[in-house]
């Protein structure tokens, strides 16, 4: 009986969370342990197959570097990086084609499917969705690597409004008509604030945002989160995510969140819980 209980609590705690929601656009980057653990996947996809099925438009962004990496290895070429950035030449851009846009975009689409909902595959170029231009590292040419300048939600909101699940590869492209490999961060970022989401969550391989002590920091104002990162508290791979997140609510998503991807539910556990899980950035 107490089982049955604590599941009725549960119901309850996310009553309030559910009604704030409906109707809602929720922007999940998708990414790290959550893409590539089997547990994680078939939590992950159910996470959004029940979002939809509530009233609440899930948007998913996925990465796909590890994959782009093993693919460019079998084709004898070694991937090179520049803080961070994948150094993209024209051999490399159609292996980032083919592997976002088509390979990992089509799994995540029988993933959403298989677990009972209905997906429709995108990429940043279809429609002209994401607008970019060429980037540059320290005046570094790093090939075809692009700087989100717009997005054109026409595309995602048609997907929507007729009843799937969107699932965007980061692939953008240019004036040049050219297209170009997108950071599934800064892309997930510039989407949320298109649409004007009420939630951009980023999946990662921690916990969240650390302090000093290597504790959890539940919480960050976008003025909060730009001082640890002056004061170094905030480093390495955190940087970019946190500048996502305070990119976003500055153009207009209510909530940004750093979430342990790790965690079974994750997203559940985020949108539907008094405490939640990870570091949220508020404006």
């Amino acid at each position: 009986m107490q089982s049955v209980i604590d599941k009725a609590k549960v119901l309850i705690e996310a009553l309030p969370y559910m009604r704030r929601f409906v109707g809602k656009t929720v922007v999940v980057k998708y990414g790290g342990a959550a893409q590539k653990d089997a547990q994680l996947r078939a939590s992950f996809a159910v996470d959004v197959v029940l979002l939809k099925h509530i009233g609440v438009r899930p948007v998913i962004v996925h990465g796909g570097g590890p994959q782009i990496g093993a693919t460019l290895e079998k084709l004898g070429k070694q991937s090179v990086f520049v803080d961070g950035l994948r150094v993209t030449d024209d051999e490399t851009m159609d292996v980032v084609e083919m592997v976002l846009g088509g390979k990992v975009n089509h799994e995540i689409v029988e993933l959403v499917q298989q677990g009972g909902g209905r997906a429709i595959g995108l990429t940043g170029s279809d429609g002209g969705m994401i607008r970019v231009r060429r980037r540059s590292k320290d005046g570094r040419d790093i090939g075809r690597v692009g700087e989100v300048v717009g997005v054109d939600p026409a595309a995602i909101t048609a997907v929507q409004d007729a009843g799937f699940v969107p699932v965007i590869a980061p692939i953008g492209v240019a004036e040049d008509g050219k297209t170009y490999n997108v950071n599934a961060d800064e892309a997930a970022g510039a989407i949320a604030q298109s649409l004007k989401a009420e939630k951009l969550m980023l999946l990662t391989d921690v916990a969240g945002v650390l302090d000093a002590d290597g504790q959890l920091i539940p919480e960050l104002t976008r003025d909060d989160a730009r001082r640890l990162v002056e004061d170094g508290v905030i480093k390495g791979g955190m940087i970019p995510k946190i500048d996502c997140c305070v990119a976003a609510v500055q153009g207009g998503v209510a909530r940004a969140h750093i979430v342990d991807g790790r965690v079974v539910h994750a997203v559940l556990l985020e949108i539907f819980t008094d405490h939640g899980i990870g570091t949220l950035i508020t404006r």
